[in-house]
């Protein structure tokens, strides 16, 4: 959460893919070439199973499909451990005391680590970023009855670093499963969980080869 609104409690309200018809229909946009990073990644992959037909074609950087997640076991769970601590109450307070320091830990490889900071410190900040995490991640959903996904049927590719603290290549790679489209993997090396930050000529590169090859 940067300068934009905050939402008062945890729960985000309607999920952002229901929005995806009326913002495009508002604007006179057919389809759009859609690309998340982290947790707008998530929110794609969302958008990719529920509007399709509003889609040309989707990307998404570092985060896997919810399901795939969900697959990738205990070298995810591991990796994720704080998506399961920021379910607390205590868990903002926990980020913030001692000068922010548990939260500077976490924003060790981000480029802008201290710029994070400084917003994230700001009243209500914090709350509103881990109102995320329990709006769409509560614990019970690793152990919940699954429910299937559609098959994306657009031009997916998906894009992974070898150095992400947080996510398991094989929560990336096990998202061509449920993709029934085109499937584009690309693995970067040595880049941490940044991507659009920390590698943005790559990125851009990545985005404009395939943006380029799906003909839409």
């Amino acid at each position: 959460m940067s300068r934009s609104a905050r939402p008062r409690s945890p729960s985000i309200g309607p999920r952002p893919s229901s929005a995806t018809s009326p913002v495009l229909d508002h604007f006179g946009v057919d389809r759009v070439h859609l690309v998340g990073h982290d947790w707008g990644g998530v929110i794609a992959w969302t958008v990719a199973t529920t509007n399709p037909d509003r889609l040309a074609s989707l990307t998404c950087l570092s985060t896997g499909h919810p399901a795939a997640y969900r697959d990738a076991g205990w070298a995810q769970r591991e990796k994720g451990w704080h998506t399961l601590l920021f379910q607390f109450e205590i868990a903002g307070a926990w980020l913030l005391q001692d000068d922010a320091r548990n939260l500077r830990e976490a924003l060790t490889e981000h480029p802008d680590a201290e710029a994070a900071v400084e917003r994230l410190r700001r009243p209500g900040a914090v709350d509103a970023s881990l109102g995320l995490y329990r709006a769409w991640a509560p614990p019970e959903s690793l152990l919940a009855r699954r429910h299937p996904y559609p098959s994306i049927p657009v031009p997916v590719m998906g894009v992974w670093s070898t150095r992400d603290r947080f996510l398991t290549e094989e929560q990336m790679t096990g998202s061509a499963a449920y993709v029934s489209g085109p499937w584009r993997y690309e693995r970067v090396e040595g880049v941490g969980h940044w991507l659009p930050l920390e590698a943005p000529a790559k990125i851009t590169e990545l985005l404009l080869g395939f943006l380029g090859s799906t003909g839409r």
